[in-house]
């Protein structure tokens, strides 16, 4: 029997090459199915990648429906998609739930928000005490419970990507691998900021105390230990029942038992009194997820979203619960999962997509009539969000908004104005402050019970001034320089120091001043952000004293900006006006010289050789900082290029590196007409000798001189134009093999013509060596 291959080749082929034919087809039968089916897995594989970018592109642009629709048709046709790779789609469907429910629209981070009833010292995540606070590199502070859990995943004050958690950093591979300071910090156990945490233990000790005991039962839960977590929460609450922090903690307790009910009422309680903690919102959506409520948790996810869209862990949920509705199995009629009847949303009803696409074509938008259907929802409110059968019974929860299909009513559109959609493109959801509505069944339960709102669940400390004996000098002293913080910074092992100071102790080894902790990542990410807390509590208590330490920085700035008087000089080798100068910088003190340089504005400072008597020579060139590179050591390779030359008049010692009182030089021009045509006479046949030397030079001498000076300055027609004369001298002094004494000589030459005549002396030597 031939082969398929055979058959179809064979109509244009001879009777007598058949069998030879049959021979080769069988061979090109099999090669051709294998090429077929590679041809097959690459156009499948590029429908469900155009699939996937076409539910992208429908989300981004508020096509919420469509969106859905295409994943759907990736998912059936074997893309290999995560539950992470649906992000966008959460992020559009957490602003679609913000317009639906009427909450606030603002395109930039609550920057100016309300620190929270905490006042300064308050945590910038869950905006309670900022008990334990850990200062992350962007420069905020925020309590180590938040970043343990990873409850948020940028800052929410200026967008930096906040340290993971040290365990999930590379859970599954589906967290990106986060900076190397951020991983060091993560890594490190999250140290808590050790100024800080003195204050907070010193201004509110209770508060602490209370903290102390909320970080047990964090432990506890974390371990697992739910009965010994509730039973140590219950006796806390009875000495403090108006801790927010503990009622959140026993609701865990509960949860962790599966005392759901109980978990909700005290999560009610809590959004009572807070309704935008979305903290409360994400653990109320988690005890309804594990009681198998899939649809309420999902609204809840998205209102935690709504509120905070940076609140890591409830992305992560939905991104779950959605992959879950659009796997495969899960849209097939009449849904027989049991899992999927458990679904309040979809009771009684079958649950599926309309039309999932078949061809990538296919997912068009719908047409006016079904967007109008589609986008429906009913207005009847159905109290508690769980199942109508059971809720009154299993779990007592604050009404919801009104509930259709699940996806239905996240999916269905309101189409997104263009200053939405730039927002959105952009990333930029805020952080709202607008009330949820707590309906008045809730309200009245609480009454009931014989208790007013302002007594339920308030804050147990409004710690907002300080007594003003509470307030030491001291606290906020650099232990370096012993004098008040000024720009502090903090370490990823907790400690603070003036900026200036760090970086000074860095110049010299890469180890915390105080406890000898490797810096290295720190000196290698340079960053150096301010801690923003610590400045503020400085700023708000001790205004005189800062006035006063900024009154010395300013001095000691403008010290260093003299240009004639301690100008700082790097004795290193001969330096020229207008010629690149690369500098490799690894000694501490001209590190510190550096830096002053640019911190300064100046951008300046001296070139010197070496001198046996005097530590460096009488003549120099200023050098101008145009670029530094800064190595992961701290070791730095500075691009500089000559300016003007001077003499120096006295000689000084700052902080390790040289310095000098200067005077400028300036070639004395000549004004007699006779005397300027003999000048360019001379100046023409020094240039012309200079070109010829070099282009008798050897090729390979050539294009090393090119590749470190660059190539040769042209003539010029006004000799007398720049203070230094022309650009070509130098760069030819530079080149030259002539000994730092003789081109010294030449540099501090106030005359052209003097100059002029030295070159020609030196290019006349050397043509010599190159004719013999």
């Amino acid at each position: 029997m031939s082969s398929p291959a055979v058959a179809r080749s064979s109509p244009g082929r001879s009777r007598e090459m058949a069998p030879r034919s049959r021979s080769r087809g069988q061979f090109w039968d099999v090669g051709g199915g294998s090429g077929n089916r590679l041809e097959r897995a690459a156009a499948e594989s590029e429908r469900w990648e155009l699939l996937l970018r076409r539910g992208e592109l429908l989300a981004l642009g508020g096509h919420l429906k469509g969106a859905l629709e295409a994943y759907a048709a990736a998912l059936r046709r074997g893309a290999p998609v995560r539950p992470e790779c649906l992000g966008t789609l959460v992020d559009c469907l957490a602003l679609n739930y913000r317009l639906r429910h009427g909450l606030g629209w603002s395109a930039t981070p609550a920057a100016g928000a309300d620190p929270g009833a905490g006042g300064l010292l308050s945590c910038l995540g869950c905006q309670d005490f900022l008990s334990e606070p850990v200062t992350v590199p962007c420069g905020h502070s925020y309590c180590r419970r938040c970043l343990r859990r990873e409850l948020r995943a940028r800052c929410r004050l200026c967008r930096d990507r906040l340290p993971p958690a040290a365990a999930a950093t590379d859970a599954e591979g589906t967290t990106p691998r986060p900076p190397p300071l951020a991983a060091a910090i993560a890594a490190s156990g999250f140290r808590t900021s050790v100024v800080l945490n003195h204050l907070a233990e010193k201004w509110f000790p209770g508060q602490r105390e209370r903290a102390r005991a909320a970080g047990r039962l964090g432990e506890l839960l974390h371990q697992g230990r739910y009965r010994e977590a509730l039973a140590a929460s219950c006796e806390a609450l009875r000495a403090e029942p108006s801790d927010l922090t503990l009622r959140i903690y026993r609701a865990e307790s509960y949860a962790g038992l599966q005392e759901f009910k109980a978990a909700i009422e005290d999560l009610n309680a809590v959004l009572f009194q807070l309704p935008n903690w979305p903290e409360v919102y994400f653990r109320k959506g988690k005890v309804l997820h594990d009681a198998g409520f899939l649809g309420d948790a999902l609204q809840l996810f998205l209102q935690c979203l709504a509120l905070d869209e940076d609140f890591a862990p409830a992305k992560v949920e939905v991104e779950k619960i959605l992959f879950d509705l659009l796997s495969p199995e899960n849209l097939k009629e009449g849904l027989k999962d049991s899992s999927w009847n458990s679904l309040p949303c979809i009771k009684n009803k079958p649950f599926g997509f309309p039309s999932v696409m078949e061809e990538s074509h296919s997912a068009s938008e719908l047409s006016p009539e079904q967007n109008e259907e589609k986008s429906e929802v009913t207005s009847e409110p159905v109290k508690g969000s769980l199942n109508r059968a059971q809720s009154a019974q299993v779990i007592n929860s604050t009404e919801m908004p009104a509930k259709e299909d699940c996806l239905k009513r996240v999916s269905s559109e309101p189409l997104l104005s263009v200053q939405e959609k730039g927002a959105l493109l952009k990333r930029k959801l805020s952080l709202l402050d607008q009330d949820v509505i707590i309906n008045e069944d809730g309200r009245n339960k609480l009454k009931k019970q014989g208790e007013t709102p302002n007594e339920v669940c308030t804050l147990s400390l409004t710690y907002g001034d300080i007594p003003e004996e509470l307030i030491d000098v001291s606290d906020f002293e650099c232990s370096l320089c012993m004098r008040l913080f000024f720009e502090p910074v903090t370490t990823p092992c907790g400690h603070s120091f003036c900026k200036n100071c760090l970086e000074r102790c860095l110049d010299h080894t890469p180890y915390c001043p105080l406890c000898k902790e490797s810096l290295k990542e720190y000196l290698a990410d340079r960053r150096y952000c301010v801690t923003q807390l610590l400045e503020e509590l400085i700023v708000k208590y001790l205004p005189d004293e800062l006035s006063e330490r900024k009154k010395i920085y300013d001095e000691e700035t403008a010290e260093l900006s003299h240009l004639t008087k301690n100008v700082p000089i790097f004795v290193c080798t001969m330096a020229y006006p207008t010629v690149p100068c690369p500098l490799h910088v690894f000694e501490p003190r001209y590190r510190l010289m550096i830096r002053r340089s640019i911190q300064t504005g100046t951008k300046q400072f001296g070139m010197c050789v070496s001198d046996t008597q005097n530590s460096f020579a009488d003549y120099g060139c200023m050098l101008q900082i145009r670029n530094v590179h800064f190595l992961p050591d701290g070791r730095s390779v500075v691009d500089t290029v000559g300016g003007k030359r001077f003499r120096v008049l006295k000689r000084g010692m700052k902080d390790g590196y040289c310095t000098a009182d200067i005077e400028y030089l300036e070639d004395v021009k000549v004004e007699n007409e006779g005397e300027i045509e003999n000048l360019k006479q001379l100046h023409d046949l020094v240039y012309s000798q200079a070109c010829s030397w070099f282009q008798n030079l050897r090729d390979r001498f050539r294009s090393q001189i090119l590749q470190h000076f660059g190539s040769m300055p042209g003539r010029e027609e006004n000799l007398q134009a720049t203070p230094n004369g022309p650009a070509w001298c130098w760069w030819l002094l530079a080149v030259l093999p002539v000994d730092p004494r003789y081109q010294l000589s030449v540099l501090s030459m106030k005359s052209l013509k003097e100059r002029l005549t030295k070159i020609q002396h030196i290019l006349t030597y050397f043509s010599r060596d190159q004719s013999k």
